[in-house]
């Protein structure tokens, strides 16, 4: 008869898996495991079954497991786990996509009640309505200042009274009102607390960003090394195209106010409508008459619509912009 292995051999297995998992699976979500009873552990391992491993255990067998397996591998980017193995945390390895897993580890947050001594992980409130308890029971919401009128032989509530805040300890008026409404108002489950991704750690808030998020992170990160690199007169690519654009300006302005011969044809170009502006309204002239025939038509349509035009001066609807 085989007896029962004892506490070494256990230690063994779990050292053995855990190893094996460490060598397996570059992806690591580190959750917190707070008011999770063990039926409900199941499902989620059901549900995650295939892509991805739970392993739970005491955090002092997990960081020795990875201080001594990092040593004989080699692999000195799972120490990086080490710092966030800090209260009743388990490890979800996997291969699937982060944010995919994530949301499945979701799905298995079950109600619980409120227990006396348990802090509020959100704000409860009582919503108005009938709560189908006698009259005799007014004491409880007359102790907890909720507003109340006796309706066909029942206690009614009036208003929604915020009962618990978030962060405060569950009182025991609180708890047995809540028991007597029936109101579970909390939900517990695993919850993401950080994410280990091939030795990098990072929040699981990076994980809701989407790529225009990233697209827009990405444009303010190239607009402060531009404004940098102006700043220090230092080139780099993202500031080329504003360098070069200066450095004409500036080549330009010698060349134009400089009393020698120095010049090039753009600059030649610009002195001739400095010299006499009009050749500068003959050939911005071309573009306002594009701009102009297009939309003749929309304004022969509006026209059109008015059935009774104002009166308007001739010069108001002939004008040139370049009167002399």
């Amino acid at each position: 008869m085989v007896g029962k292995p004892s506490k070494a051999d256990k230690k063994l297995a779990y050292d053995s898996k855990m190893c094996q998992l460490l060598d397996d699976y570059s992806q690591v979500l580190v959750v917190a495991a707070d008011n999770v009873g063990s039926t409900q552990l199941q499902s989620i391992r059901k549900g995650l079954r295939g892509d991805s491993v739970v392993l739970m255990g005491k955090n002092t067998m997990m960081k020795r497991t990875i201080r001594v397996h990092s040593g004989k591998s080699g692999n000195r980017a799972i120490l990086n786990l080490l710092p966030l193995l800090q209260g009743n945390v388990g490890l979800i390895f996997t291969r699937g996509d982060l944010k995919e897993v994530r949301e499945e580890i979701g799905k298995y947050k079950v109600g619980a009640p409120a227990r006396v001594g348990l802090i509020a992980p959100i704000d409860v409130v009582v919503p108005p309505g009938n709560t189908g308890l006698d009259p005799s029971q007014t004491s409880f919401f007359q102790v907890l200042n909720i507003p109340t009128k006796i309706n066909k032989g029942t206690v009614e509530i009036i208003m929604p009274v915020e009962l618990i805040k978030k962060g405060d300890k569950v009182g025991s008026s609180e708890a047995a009102l809540l028991a007597k409404l029936g109101i579970r108002p909390f939900s517990y489950g695993l919850v993401v607390e950080s994410v280990y991704d091939d030795g990098s750690v990072f929040s699981p808030e990076v994980l809701d960003l989407t790529e225009d998020d990233l697209m827009e992170k990405f444009a303010s990160g190239v607009s402060n090394v531009t404004a940098l690199s102006l700043a220090i007169a230092y080139p780099t690519l993202a500031a080329a195209s504003h360098m070069f654009a200066n450095t004409y300006k500036n080549v330009l302005a010698v060349a134009v106010e400089s009393e020698t011969d120095y010049s090039f044809p753009q600059a030649e170009q610009v002195k001739e409508y400095l010299k006499d502006p009009s050749k500068f309204a003959v050939a911005a002239a071309p573009a306002v008459a594009s701009g102009g025939a297009a939309a003749a038509p929309a304004a022969a349509k509006e026209e059109e619509k008015k059935p009774e035009p104002e009166e308007e001066s001739d010069d108001d609807m002939d004008f040139s912009l370049f009167d002399d």
